[in-house]
């Protein structure tokens, strides 16, 4: 078995195991190596701080080729598995998506329902779906348990888009789990009641974004496992944090 395919099988292993999964997002080499050296079992690469980091915007505005190249780096760089932000996919057919992630060194991906490069289209459920089974299988077809974290935008998009947001997320969870996301990832989510609601719903990991420091809505770390929480990722938070931080702490030398 590969280097690859190892990290991978962990990876997956790891999400199976019932334990919460917190998965830092970095950015670069050095946020990355940070969290490495913190302890964590793995970290997530988010589009909207690399984006950030090289003077691009997100909404796949990014080079695809120029994002991957960061990646690849990240990967080269530390012993951990990652996952990657890939946005709706950059306009790929959903197996060259995966043999170019994997090429970059990477087990796992977030892929959402929004697709920026068509006006903000909102996929359908199904065709959500229907693109990450055929993620799934790329995956499967090259050896490597790959770790698909399907992503909606239901409860963020809100009732100007969805006439109840929360059934509508829950029904897109659960399309994702069965076509074969091993975790799933319905943004926006503010509230307890929220999160148990969809937690509910599936059996793969729910993953909601908290803030490094200030946590989650819902509450800090702790809460969050009690309400079943098994998957937490920072999103943009912690380089917005570190921004904002810098900035404050620098105000004593300018």
């Amino acid at each position: 078995m590969s280097h690859l395919q190892t990290l991978a099988a962990d990876f997956a292993k790891a999400h199976e195991s019932g334990k919460l999964l917190v998965l830092p997002t970095a950015w670069d080499t050095w946020s990355a190596g940070v969290a490495e050296e913190a302890g964590f079992p793995g970290l997530t690469v988010g589009s909207h701080p690399v984006a950030d980091a090289i003077g691009s915007s997100d909404g796949e505005n990014m080079d695809f080729v120029e994002y991957l190249n960061v990646v690849k780096k990240i990967t080269s760089a530390v012993a951990l598995p990652v996952s990657v932000d890939v946005e709706s996919g950059y306009g790929l057919d959903p197996a060259e998506l995966i043999e170019r992630l994997l090429e970059a060194g990477a087990v796992g991906a977030n892929i959402e329902d929004v697709v920026h490069r068509e006006d903000k289209r909102v996929r359908e459920a199904q065709e959500h779906a229907d693109y990450i089974a055929a993620a799934r299988e790329a995956a499967d077809t090259a050896g490597v348990e790959f770790v698909i974290n399907g992503r909606t935008d239901a409860v963020k998009l809100g009732s100007e888009v969805f006439d109840d947001p929360m059934v509508e997320a829950i029904k897109r969870i659960k399309l994702m789990e069965q076509a074969g996301a091993r975790s799933v990832y319905p943004v926006g989510l503010t509230t307890a009641d929220q999160i148990e609601r969809l937690v509910a719903a599936v059996s793969v990991p729910v993953n909601v974004t908290a803030h490094p420091v200030d946590g989650h809505g819902a509450g800090g770390l702790a809460t969050l496992a009690g309400l079943g929480v098994r998957r937490v990722t920072f999103g943009p938070l912690w380089q917005k944090w570190l921004s904002a931080t810098s900035a404050q702490q620098f105000k004593a030398w300018a």
